[in-house]
């Protein structure tokens, strides 16, 4: 593979196309080795527009959708940020690259562990990985955005009080696609406004809340 070759392609024709136009975001995206946030199964897919399993419930995704994510948050360098689902450490990496202290949550021990090897490899030291599950855990109102790597059947507000006043919240509702990709910003203590941005599709986040099922 030439790298340097399909990184731009990558950029250029994935990510940009998908009207991702920040120049800060293409540029992390255009730093980060995303080939090494691969499986070796998959290293010829690295730069392909699709995502890539990770494990059998979770995927790495797809170039464009992570821009699209990258560039809704808006990150500023100095910014802390709270990644739910670190999966491979790619997105985690790349809000590294955009300045931002990231604390990322896995679920799964050995992912932790991989994405843990795969940013140390990387110098991403403003990143750390945690095994934990989002749920059991106690919102504190401390980042300036949060990103939910895993979909919610529906709607939990437990996760925008995490932001701190002026923080952003990128989550995607829905059981079934197309389902609704949010953009949640915190504009005090007690309000909060709400940006649809895309429809999309993605794996479901383990112990979200499931809405009770009515049959008649």
């Amino acid at each position: 593979m030439n790298v340097p070759a399909a990184r731009l392609q990558m950029v250029e024709q994935q990510v940009r196309a998908w009207s991702v136009l920040d120049p800060r975001v293409l540029d992390a995206m255009s730093e980060v080795a995303r080939e090494l946030y691969v499986p070796a199964a998959f290293k010829d897919m690295a730069y392909a527009d699709s995502p890539i399993p990770l494990s059998d419930t979770v995927s790495l995704f797809a170039p464009s959708l992570d821009g699209r994510i990258l560039q809704a948050l808006g990150v500023s360098p100095g910014q802390s940020v709270l990644e739910i689902g670190t999966g491979s450490g790619f997105l985690a990496a790349c809000l590294s690259a955009l300045g931002a202290t990231v604390r990322s949550i896995e679920i799964d021990p050995a992912l932790a562990a991989s994405a843990t090897e795969r940013l140390k490899s990387e110098g991403r030291a403003s990143v750390t990985v945690e095994v934990a599950d989002a749920m059991a855990l106690a919102p504190i109102a401390a980042y300036d955005a949060v990103i939910v790597s895993g979909s919610l059947p529906t709607y939990d507000p437990r996760f925008e009080q995490w932001l701190r006043p002026g923080g952003r919240l990128f989550v995607v509702v829905g059981m079934h696609a197309p389902m609704e990709a949010l953009l949640i910003t915190r504009v005090s203590d007690v309000e909060f406004q709400r940006e649809s941005l895309f429809e999309t599709e993605m794996a479901p986040l383990l112990h979200a809340h499931t809405p009770s099922q009515f049959s008649f």
